[in-house]
């Protein structure tokens, strides 16, 4: 159902699960900036919260995360104390402000962790900020996980999980470094359903070195057969430049651009077959899911954890590198961990770089999100900068999308196309080829 225009997907672009993007960050916003931004969250405001974990048993060639080896009993401690006493920090900075309906693990893996560590976490955060049920989410390595694992979940109310699946392909694991049996996968999702998750996500990739389409729908075939709630289809983005990790994949062997569109084709069109309904560009969710049903009623976001129904203005970070994002400001906190650790076992607010958003920045942060949501965007005060027309005109004259009274929506053909027509909205993106993964 996609038609592939090659010279509309050359230039390398963000993916945009925030405006301005982290590309924008630097030293001129960070914990001061932070503490103000605290500090005006209102009594009642919804707030959500992001806890990262940054450590893995094992670590995967591809992978983008800032994550290290789950290898030394002391260094995960260590961390815990730090998450611990920034945890405290942020919420004595609250005051007691702010309602917390959401709370996401990430990481690398949460499930690094022991499980008493997590439950121990998660009675850090009830006690440290206003919350009643808030949703809980997290995010989980099946070559780490145990029935344990799925006890302590089922304890502590989680009801949505994401899985590091990629592909279930055995010589394609092993050229990225995660060889996961397909046993293994099926055992944690029967565990999860078994204590009480109700959503389970699969994260899957293309364009990964040595898969081709035939590769691809066999990877779609078990995933669906295991029928998870949710699933993300991304394009593998290869840029040993900036993860040297990378540099033990055989890029000789990786998809040209025309084969990876064609992988994405297929994705869309055998996920939609089986039942799913296409979110934004790389999403997908069955129909009941909160997800499709957010973005029938035009209430899809998207944040730093892709598309979402969840509409907090407030995300708050907790961990090394984790991001938190205000109506006028997105900040990340301290990298290096062992800056980090100093920073908050001092009682200090970690937060070392990120970008202020002025009004400009907020407005085409919007225009970005609605476009990428399937939203139909007010774009007429933007359409009179030098060449954005003439940018534009071929994704309208392909039918990729439509203009109608000053307002932009992507049609279905155009979905891959998205965040490339997102980027023609970014006040900020020059030639930064080396910066950013293909557009597809």
């Amino acid at each position: 159902m996609w038609t592939y225009f090659p010279e509309l997907l050359a230039r390398p672009v963000p993916r945009y699960t925030s405006y301005p993007t982290a590309a924008e960050f630097s030293p001129a916003a960070g914990a001061i900036d932070q503490v103000e931004a605290l500090e005006a969250v209102a009594p009642d405001q919804p707030v959500s919260l992001y806890v990262h974990i940054p450590f893995c048993q094992e670590i995967c060639w591809y992978c983008g995360c800032n994550t290290g080896r789950a290898n030394r009993a002391q260094r995960l401690s260590a961390y815990l104390d730090a998450l611990t006493a920034e945890i405290r920090t942020v919420a004595t900075r609250l005051g007691g402000r702010g309602k917390v309906n959401r709370i996401a693990f990430g990481g690398g893996s949460p499930n690094a962790l022991a499980p008493a560590e997590f439950l121990a976490l998660l009675a850090t955060l009830r006690d440290a900020f206003s919350t009643d049920r808030p949703i809980l989410s997290i995010e989980l390595d099946p070559r780490s996980f145990t029935p344990d694992w799925a006890v302590a979940l089922g304890e502590a109310g989680v009801s949505r999980a994401s899985l590091g699946v990629q592909t279930f392909d055995p010589a394609i694991q092993a050229a990225i470094g995660r060889v996961q049996p397909r046993a293994l996968i099926g055992e944690t999702v029967a565990a999860l359903r078994a204590n009480g998750v109700a959503s389970i996500n699969f994260d899957l990739i293309y364009g990964l070195p040595g898969q081709d389409q035939a590769g691809l729908s066999a990877t779609l075939d078990e995933a669906i057969a295991l029928a998870p709630e949710r699933i993300a289809l991304f394009g593998y983005a290869h840029v040993p430049h900036l993860l040297p990790r990378q540099r033990r994949i055989d890029a000789s062997n990786l998809p040209g651009q025309d084969e990876r569109f064609a992988m994405a084709t297929l994705g869309h069109e055998r996920l939609t077959a089986a039942g799913y309904e296409a979110i934004g560009f790389d999403h997908f969710a069955l129909p009941d899911d909160a997800l499709a049903r957010a973005q029938r009623e035009g209430r899809l976001h998207r944040n730093f954890q892709g598309f979402t129904e969840d509409d907090a203005q407030v995300l708050i970070g907790l961990g090394a590198t984790a991001i938190s994002a205000f109506p006028d400001l997105l900040v990340q906190n301290e990298k290096n961990s062992g800056r980090y650790r100093m920073r908050a076992m001092a009682g200090q607010l970690t937060g070392e770089r990120g970008v202020r958003r002025d009004a400009e920045d907020r407005r085409r942060a919007h225009v970005i999100e609605d476009l990428l949501c399937g939203r139909i965007a007010t774009v007429a005060p933007f359409l009179a900068e030098d060449g954005l027309r003439d940018r534009l005109a071929p994704f309208l004259a392909h039918g990729l999308a439509v203009l109608e009274q000053g307002g932009l929506q992507i049609t279905p053909g155009g979905r891959p196309y998205g965040r490339a027509l997102a980027a023609l909205f970014d006040r900020y993106r020059i030639d930064q080829g080396q910066r950013f993964s293909t557009a597809i």
